[in-house]
């Protein structure tokens, strides 16, 4: 694909192995990078995307596919970005397929997140009859990264949140030992406390949480 070529002719010679090195060190070495930094990773990347903007939405699924499955993680954050500006709107049901894919592969929070509130949290708009079956698969799998995403969906859902839904998954979850799930029941609750600061001092008081949780649901209210 022409976009693709493109893209990856473009960050080759752009590359910068002082800054791969420091990227790899703060993502604990689990991916390698060109170097580029996110500014000027965009102004590319954005060029390119405007000169090939046809295959790319003609062709969205394939070139997100394409990009997630090359090494450098840049391409990846490109991925992210071209999906959440395509899908929006236009998402078919088999899509919860790709977006699953996304989050089990590559996974570290930096993708993940993006995707749980961008891409799944748009996607379960459009499909709402199929957030309880997606969210019950995501939330019980054995993959940390699923149910993280399970728990942050509705990240930017303000009002539109379903409260018993958010309580729902933090509660499956409270007592996890995993420092991102933790993280993202605080996260998730400080969030909603936004809209709804009364039901989250009384859910967190009410119930178990683990200290990093209570304390990331509570961090602006206490």
């Amino acid at each position: 694909m022409n976009f693709i070529l493109a893209l990856e002719s473009a960050f080759t010679a752009n590359k910068n192995p002082k800054n791969a090195f420091a990227m790899a060190k703060y993502m604990k070495n689990n991916f390698t990078f060109f170097g580029i930094k996110t500014e000027e990773r965009r102004r590319i990347f954005k060029e390119i995307w405007k000169e090939n903007k046809q295959e790319v939405s003609a062709n969205t699924g394939a070139i997100v596919s394409e990009l997630y499955s090359k090494i450098e993680r840049e391409f990846h954050y490109c991925a992210i970005e071209i999906l959440i500006k395509e899908g929006k709107g236009k998402y078919k049901k088999e899509d919860i397929q790709l977006i699953e894919k996304l989050i089990r592969d590559n996974s570290w929070w930096d993708s993940v997140d993006t995707i749980a509130k961008y891409i799944l949290g748009q996607y379960l708009t459009e499909f709402p009859l199929e957030t309880k079956k997606v969210i019950e698969r995501f939330s019980t799998a054995k993959n940390m990264w699923l149910n993280r995403s399970a728990i942050l969906f509705q990240l930017g859902y303000k009002q539109k949140t379903n409260a018993d839904f958010l309580f729902s998954e933090c509660l499956k979850h409270s007592h996890s030992k995993e420092f991102f799930i933790q993280k993202a029941i605080g996260w998730a609750l400080r969030e909603y406390a936004k809209t709804s600061p009364e039901d989250v001092i009384a859910f967190v008081k009410s119930n178990d949480l683990k200290k990093l949780s209570t304390k990331e649901a509570l961090k602006n209210m206490c």
